[in-house]
């Protein structure tokens, strides 16, 4: 089960780390290609820092061994991060064709969630 949840949080921070740095880095380029989110360029920025927050949370603290509860937070935070997306965003403007990967993306985090919170609740 550790190695399952390593690389499903793996998966995740990749993904994450892609989604978050575009909305970082490239913020114009990124709003041109959402053109529903044209007057949005501080909650754009505002989501990939969140992002970036939940790919850290998600490796360094069990990697390191420091504060490793903080991983299942940052799957909590990652999960609550594409639910949002999916009710806000994806669901009011008909932006079908990405709700599979979304909902793989959820299921993911929720999966991390639990599989870290059973480490340290017993």
């Amino acid at each position: 089960m550790n190695i399952a949840l390593w690389v499903v949080q793996g998966l995740l921070a990749v993904m994450y780390a892609g989604a978050g740095g575009m909305k970082l880095l490239q913020t114009q380029k990124y709003l041109a290609q959402m053109k529903w989110q044209e007057n949005r360029k501080g909650l754009v920025i505002f989501i990939g820092i969140m992002e970036w927050a939940g790919v850290l949370g998600m490796i360094l603290p069990m990697l390191t061994g420091i504060l490793p509860w903080l991983t299942p937070v940052a799957a909590i935070g990652l999960a609550l991060v594409q639910a949002l997306a999916i009710a806000t965003f994806h669901l009011p403007t008909k932006d079908y064709k990405t709700l599979p990967m979304n909902l793989v993306l959820l299921a993911l985090a929720v999966f991390v969630a639990v599989g870290r919170w059973g480490l340290f609740v017993r």
